[in-house]
């Protein structure tokens, strides 16, 4: 909207770049093109602003398929007024003089005309196509069908707009048949997911398989190991064991050499005792018998008398020895009457 000041009766245009600007003083043309800036009269002044930028009409509309299914289109067509002189002589977008707004509604009326325009070319593709292959295709066909049909009505050349660019966002069908043609896709996607996931826990379990199988090999690799190890100590016991043996065997043969030898030399010493003793004992008896002869020898010569005598002495050196002697009266006396009868006889 182009910006106008009062002053003292006279107003004061500026408009943007991408305004054009006809400006009229009692029907001639006086100021003409983008981005102008003026002072007029306003009771003699006719002024246009047509923008001259690329424009987005943005439109939804509803159509049906081939097979009676109805959809809705969302389609943005851009466009630009290339001529401006066309376009304000065939639309009004005559300003106030006074505020800078336009005195009609020129751009609803073309969003109008192409969205008609538009409307009437997507129908008729769409009215020829069944509705899965309008959800397949219908957005490229429907696009190039909407931009051929606007690039050959010659009503927008006449107007002086050109199209830009035509987008289709979406042909999409009613609520209900969207949801009922999705749940085949989701129950292929739900069993493409389940497939996975039993798929996924088939290689878990066969993982677990054969991590047990491993773990199971290596129990029985240690386990035969262990068995070796005990074969092995086993061995080396029983090793040990006659080792042992056949050390406490000669240990005992030595013990039993080394006693046999004691003993024979203890019975050797005994013998040898024996005979020393046999023959201290002979020697003794002789000189006893030599003595005992001699004695004999001796005393066979002595008178009755002498021996006698010796006898007592020997008797008396062979008795014990008496400290004390008590005699009672009845002894003296039968002493004395013994001493008495010898004297007598």
């Amino acid at each position: 909207m182009a910006d106008i000041t009062r002053r003292l009766g006279w107003r004061h245009l500026r408009s943007t770049p991408t305004a054009h600007i006809r400006h009229h003083r009692d029907g001639k043309l006086v100021h003409d093109g983008p981005g102008l800036g003026f002072w007029f009269r306003p009771l003699t002044a006719a002024l246009s602003e047509v923008p001259v930028e690329d424009r987005e009409l943005a439109m939804t509309f509803r159509a049906r398929t081939a097979d009676f299914q109805d959809v809705s289109v969302q389609a943005t067509v851009t466009y630009r007024i290339g001529d401006p002189a066309l376009a304000a002589a065939r639309l009004d977008f005559s300003v106030d003089p006074d505020t800078g707004a336009w005195r009609g509604a020129p751009l609803e009326q073309l969003g109008t005309l192409l969205t008609e325009t538009a409307q009437q070319h997507a129908l008729d593709v769409l009215a020829r196509t069944p509705l899965s292959a309008a959800l397949v295709d219908g957005v490229a066909a429907v696009r190039d069908r909407i931009a051929a049909g606007l690039g050959a009505d010659p009503r927008l050349p006449a107007t002086g707009i050109e199209v830009v660019a035509v987008r289709v966002m979406a042909v999409r069908p009613e609520a209900e048949v969207e949801r009922a043609l999705r749940t085949p896709a989701r129950e292929r996607i739900q069993q493409e997911a389940d497939r996975a996931t039993y798929e996924r826990r088939a290689v878990a379990v066969e993982r677990e398989r054969a991590i047990a199988e491993n773990e199971l090999a290596s129990q029985i690799e240690l386990a035969r190991r262990e068995e070796r190890l005990v074969e092995q100590r086993g061995a080396n016991a029983r090793r040990e064991a006659e080792e042992d043996a056949a050390a406490d065997q000669v240990r005992a043969q030595a013990e039993a050499a080394r006693t046999v030898k004691l003993a024979e030399a203890e019975a050797a010493r005994s013998v040898a005792l024996a005979r020393a003793e046999a023959q201290a004992a002979r020697e003794v008896g002789e000189a006893r018998a030599e003595a005992q002869a001699a004695w004999l020898r001796v005393h066979g010569d002595v008178d009755v008398a002498t021996l006698h005598a010796l006898t007592g002495t020997q008797l008396a050196e062979n008795l014990p020895r008496i400290d004390s002697v008590t005699v009672s009266p009845d002894v003296l006396t039968g002493l004395l009457a013994r001493l008495g009868g010898g004297a007598r006889g």
